[in-house]
This record gives structure tokens, C-alpha cells and sequence, in this order.
């Protein structure tokens, strides 16, 4: 479990950095919408290279790992850059391509049409990444017949739905919980917490790592993409 002063301290460190990071970018004289948005990516770049440097433990595993962090954050930044925002279901399988795990073959994705906001995306690419190294690297999907399903669902809820996303491994080996709090247990329970207010569970079971998230699905996060037929169906027509 985790210590809930180490949690504390976590998310004090995160606003901290970004206040610091709003007050340069405020004295800078930056429009507000290019503001915001260097704001969001330069304040988890710095969590990003902080934290793998803490959680490494030789240069070799820092450097693999910053690579690996920094490419999931281009590749959203190139979705969002492009389209002004990025599929739920591209994000899982891009960042499961990356590793050769091809959907089909050793993933299966499910969920409604989802389109992430920037900021929202960038978040959750971390975690979708973090998910999937830990995965490659003690997981499930370090075996051969291992397996992983990423699905996801809007469940309806007050103030604002859910957006209720699992990632559930098998085939594998039991994995079991880390002696130490590293980098991706911090994006997972504390930058999602912090930035999207999500809830996450991480379960250590005998076929696999089990993570749940629920997350408020506002429109500052996202929105779910209407279909052409789903729009006739609901106007009526055939």
C-alpha cells in the first residue's frame, strides 16, 4: 500500500512546480492558450526527468527509460499538434505498437470512440506507457503467450460521467507489489490524481498486473465522438 504522507508529498511537490512554472511563463508575457499548453508540457517533462533519475539506479536504465517517457510524450504532442486532439484507442495502440504488442495478436482494445484533450492526452499516454514498460519489463507481456486487454466504457454518474478505463494482463506470471514507490506508481496514482482527478487501483495478480482508473469525463478531458449512424438513429431515420 501506499504510505499516504509519501502520496502527500508527491502531489505538494507537483503544484509546487507548477506554480513555479506559471509565475515564468506569467512574467514572460505568453498568450494565455500557448501558456497553458507549454506550461502543462514543460511542467511533466521536469517530473519525468526528475523522477527517472530518482527511480534509476545505473545510467544505463535512466537513459532507456527518459527515452521511453519523452518518446510517449512526442508522440501525443504530434496526434494533438495535428488534429487538436487524439483517440483514446490510438494512444493505447500506438503506445502498444512501440513495444510489439500488435492489437489482434496479443492486445485486445475496446471502448466507445473517445477523443482526448491535449492536456488529458498527454497524461494519460504517461500512464498508458508506464503500464505497457512495466508490462514488457516484469509483466505479463515479458511472456511469449502473454496477453493484455485495454477497455474502457463512459459510465453515467453526477456531477459528470465517468470515463472507466481497465487494463488487465494475463497469460503471465504473478507479479508482485514493489518493494519501492518508482516512477510509474507516481504517474499512475499521483499525476492523475493531480491533473485529470482520477481514482486508480493497481492490483499484483497471479496471471498479471490489474489497473483500473476512473476518471471525471468533463468536457476539459474529452468527449465521445457520435457516429453518422448512431446520429440517424437517434434523429429517427433508417
Amino acid at each position: 500500500m501506499t504510505d499516504p504522507d509519501d502520496a502527500a508529498d508527491q502531489l505538494a511537490a507537483l503544484r509546487a512546480d507548477n506554480v513555479r512554472l506559471r509565475r515564468l511563463l506569467d512574467e514572460a508575457g505568453m498568450p494565455d492558450n500557448l501558456r497553458h499548453g507549454v506550461r502543462n508540457t514543460m511542467a511533466m517533462l521536469r517530473t519525468i526527468m526528475h523522477r527517472s533519475a530518482e527511480s534509476a539506479e545505473e545510467i544505463d536504465t535512466y537513459v532507456a527509460h527518459l527515452d521511453g517517457r519523452l518518446g510517449a510524450i512526442a508522440r501525443v504532442h504530434a496526434i494533438t499538434d495535428a488534429f487538436g486532439e487524439a483517440s483514446l484507442h490510438t494512444l493505447v495502440s500506438d503506445e502498444l505498437m512501440v513495444h510489439l504488442v500488435r492489437e489482434g495478436e496479443r492486445a485486445t482494445i475496446a471502448g466507445p470512440p473517445v477523443r482526448l484533450r491535449p492536456k488529458a492526452a498527454q497524461v494519460l499516454a504517461m500512464a498508458l506507457h508506464e503500464l505497457t514498460s512495466n508490462g514488457i519489463e516484469h509483466g505479463s507481456l515479458a511472456l511469449p503467450q502473454g496477453r493484455v486487454t485495454v477497455a474502457w466504457q463512459i459510465r453515467p454518474s453526477e456531477p459528470e460521467p465517468i470515463l472507466a478505463l481497465m487494463w488487465n494482463e494475463t497469460g503471465g506470471r504473478e507479479v508482485a507489489r514493489p518493494t519501492r514507490r518508482g516512477f510509474g506508481t507516481t504517474v499512475i496514482e499521483d499525476v492523475l490524481a493531480y491533473e485529470l482527478e482520477a481514482r486508480s487501483a493497481l492490483n499484483y495478480e497471479l496471471d498479471g498486473l490489474h489497473c483500473s482508473l476512473l476518471i471525471p469525463f468533463t468536457d476539459q478531458v474529452g468527449r465521445v465522438v457520435i457516429t453518422e449512424a448512431e446520429r440517424d438513429a437517434g434523429d429517427g431515420r433508417d
